[in-house]
């Protein structure tokens, strides 16, 4: 084992090397090249202690070339950022073998796109018809109410609760436009996003 300086390494590497070289023709003569925990240089011909080959190293071969670097053990961010990379390269691969596994071509993703909006189109205006009709209904209710109001009656509580219920049932149908609304949006953007991916895997 060597223990080197500057000035001592190089002169391994140069004049050095050529007397290792005498010293022993075998063609497998390699040093291995490492940094102590005092920070020395040291080339040794047996290897890497354990303790110091997590921290990289170099193979020299007898005329002092490096032949191989073993570069550093990760850390553990490195690690952890590695594994993450691999689970979500697994992720993807998933999510492209399910997609061409759905769709054969762009005009599969194109077709599958057009029913799934003309659905929650449907949807839409089912639920905005739906509106109308209550709408209709609500001012019949209303007219109801005036009438009783207007011949001095107190409005019944029947027709109170149908006037409520009506609206009830108009505010939920609003709620239910929006969110097809949404759903509508969300689903051309995913579209886009498949058939976009779809694209780059067919072409390869």
């Amino acid at each position: 084992m060597l223990k080197l300086g500057t000035v001592g390494l190089c002169w391994v590497l140069g004049v050095g090397c050529v007397a290792s070289v005498q010293a022993d023709d075998s063609p497998g003569i390699v040093f291995y090249r490492y940094t102590d925990s005092r920070g020395v240089t040291v080339l040794d011909r047996q290897g890497v202690p354990a303790e110091y080959s997590g921290k990289g190293y170099e193979v020299l071969n007898q005329r002092g070339r490096v032949i191989q670097v073993v570069p550093p053990a990760p850390t553990a961010e490195q690690a952890r950022q590695a594994q993450a990379a691999a689970q979500a390269a697994k992720v993807q691969a998933d999510a492209d073998a399910q997609l061409t596994h759905l769709y054969g071509s762009l005009t599969d993703i194109d077709r599958a796109r057009a029913r799934k909006l003309a659905e929650l189109d449907a949807l839409i205006s089912v639920a905005q018809g739906n509106i109308q009709g209550l709408t209709t209904q609500q001012g019949a209710l209303q007219t109801q109410a005036a009438d009783q109001e207007r011949a001095g009656r107190a409005v019944p509580q029947s027709l109170i609760d149908q006037m409520n219920d009506v609206r009830d049932q108009q505010q939920n149908l609003k709620v239910d436009i929006l969110r097809y609304q949404t759903a509508r949006q969300q689903a051309d953007a995913d579209f886009a996003q498949d058939r976009a991916r779809l694209q780059q895997l067919l072409s390869q």
